[in-house]
């Protein structure tokens, strides 16, 4: 019993999947920051040319 690795392993994996999500969130929060600049630098553009 003292040789069985399995629960290890799921902890390392969920721990690795953990990180990734930590790093996709925090990469889509930097996106949609710039993303609704870019829309609102439009918006004024399409504004001030009407």
């Amino acid at each position: 019993m003292l040789r069985d690795e399995q629960g290890a392993t799921a902890i390392e994996y969920g721990l690795i999947a953990g990180l990734i999500v930590i790093a996709m969130v925090g990469g889509l929060r930097l996106f949609a920051g710039e993303a609704d600049s870019m829309f609102n630098r439009i918006e004024t553009a399409v504004e001030n040319a009407s």
